[in-house]
């Protein structure tokens, strides 16, 4: 399952789910969709690829042809095939999420710091609270609930912003 960010206003521009399914079928072969407008589809190398617009991100899974399969394929199918695999769902990432490749690698290295960043956040506030002998007990669960509140986003899978990471490392 990979997550890319979707410029704002992109995913209402191309019409929501249902104009997800509508790019993932000029991009690819069989493309159905669900009443909520999640699609499925193949082409070439990719076996399956799924995918919807949720919490403001594309979501997307692909299930891609490996080992012996994949050598089977390259040598029906050729290298054309395999290149025009890519070049379908590079496109199809440009169009849903309204980034180019360079774009969406610039957010997911964004978003990665930003965890790397919430993540040493709370081991430094953890052992300030460990070490702390003059912290009173309402600057102490004022960094309990700013450390419970970042460590509930990353569990539920999403990045938090460097405002909320900036207002823990305030608190120490």
């Amino acid at each position: 399952m990979e997550r890319f960010h979707v410029r704002r206003g992109h995913e209402k521009k191309t019409g929501g789910n249902a104009g997800l399914a509508k790019l993932a079928a000029e991009a690819f072969d069989g493309a159905t969709a669900d009443v909520d407008g999640r699609f499925q589809a193949s082409f070439g190398l990719m076996t399956s690829v799924t995918g919807e617009y949720l919490d403001g991100r594309l979501v997307v899974d692909v299930t891609q042809l490996k080992g012996e399969g994949l050598q089977s394929f390259l040598e029906e199918n050729g290298m054309e095939v395999a290149m025009e695999s890519r070049r379908r769902w590079s496109t199809f990432l440009d169009d849903a999420t309204g980034y180019n490749a360079k774009q969406r690698g610039d957010k997911a290295k964004e978003e990665n710091k930003n965890i790397n960043n919430a993540k040493s956040a709370i081991n430094t506030a953890n052992n300030t609270l460990k070490l702390s002998t003059s912290l009173d007990d309402e600057g102490r669960q004022a960094i309990l609930d700013r450390i419970a509140a970042l460590q509930a986003m990353l569990d539920e899978g999403k990045s938090p912003t460097e405002g909320m990471i900036k207002k823990l490392k305030d608190l120490l």
